[in-house]
């Protein structure tokens, strides 16, 4: 970041940590984990770290990868971790309501005209006739955990076809990858997943698409952005700078890769930024050609969708998942971005 001459003067004289504060700007002494999954869900969160946008907000980052949501709310009330983008869990709302946890944006969204979470069919399951997700009575569902944005899925998907969810047979595998393995070798017989995993599946010819999840869940907050109750309350430069920074790198992603309102050469330049973390196991052309296929809208600067994020607590509360008592007031914390 570029000061004046008096604000440089003021740094040597004040000393770092003592000017960052006087300035608004967080101090670079600690570094900061932010909690990640290797999806193209996550593409701001390397982009904005490989681009130097946390760094120049002030930031000290590092990545912290995980294999599933639930575990990623752990470690924020732990303080193993200090941010993380994912979606809502039945942990999340939990630690939430202990005072632990603070929703703070929203990024992920299901919309109409882009192709959002595509549902998967084992080519066991298709074969014997699961060529659309209005027939997924008696048949298994992929998720998580209970509680996972695929069991919020599952749920969507049978409330619009007048399916009960008893009908469904919901197996929680834990990690991402068990469900790829699953689905890829038909022991489950459905899934819905963020369309550049989804994609890879279809071309290596391992599952078939029979839907889209933003036919049932339209405007779906998928993922939303969470830190501790304590950064949100007592650190509150570090915690706005985050979500400048952020914001920076959902503007390049939305620009290159929904509304492709950039040139090729910057589109490419993003795209080898998300491989080295998603489908970095495959070619690059392949990789960039999913991530731009299977594109999801996420929301500016952060905004959040307060309706749907209540609508999946309201749900969760519905299946005994969480505690009638939780209230929005404990859950979110909408003073740092627009809500919607």
């Amino acid at each position: 970041m570029n000061f004046s001459l008096t604000r440089r003067q003021a740094l040597i004289g004040m000393g770092a940590t003592g000017a960052a504060a006087a300035f608004g700007i967080p101090a670079r002494a600690t570094t900061r984990n932010l909690a990640v999954l290797h999806l193209a869900s996550h593409a701001p969160s390397f982009i904005a770290f490989e681009r130097g946008y946390f760094k120049e907000a002030g930031l000290d980052i590092e990545l912290k990868f995980f294999e599933a949501a639930q575990p990623m709310s752990v470690a924020i009330a732990s303080r193993d971790a200090d941010f993380g983008v994912t979606s809502i869990t039945g942990g999340l709302v939990s630690l939430a309501q202990k005072g632990a946890i603070k929703i703070i944006g929203g990024a992920l969204t299901e919309e109409k005209g882009t192709v959002g979470s595509v549902i998967l069919a084992s080519n066991k399951a298709y074969e014997a006739g699961l060529t659309n997700a209005s027939k997924l009575a008696g048949k298994s569902f992929g998720i998580t955990t209970a509680g996972s944005s695929f069991h919020f899925m599952a749920y969507k998907i049978a409330k619009a076809n007048n399916i009960a969810m008893s009908e469904i047979q919901l197996r929680p595998l834990q990690k991402l990858g068990a469900i790829v393995g699953a689905i890829s070798s038909g022991q489950i017989d459905a899934w819905a997943i963020q369309a550049n995993v989804a994609k890879k599946l279809i071309h290596d010819g391992a599952a078939k698409q029979i839907g889209l999840v933003s036919d049932y869940a339209p405007n779906y907050q998928v993922t939303t952005a969470f830190t501790s109750t304590k950064n949100a309350t007592d650190e509150r430069a570090m915690t706005e700078a985050f979500v400048k920074a952020y914001s920076r790198a959902i503007a390049d992603y939305n620009a290159a890769f929904v509304d492709k309102t950039t040139d090729d050469e910057s589109r490419e330049k993003l795209a080898r930024i998300v491989h080295k973390y998603v489908e970095s196991d495959s070619p690059f052309e392949e990789a960039k050609q999913n991530l731009i296929d299977g594109a999801m809208r996420i929301n500016k600067d952060l905004a959040l969708s307060v309706a749907s994020c209540t609508e999946q607590v309201e749900w969760m509360k519905t299946e005994g998942m969480v505690k009638d008592a939780v209230t929005n007031e404990q859950l979110f914390d909408t003073s740092y971005v627009k809500t919607i």
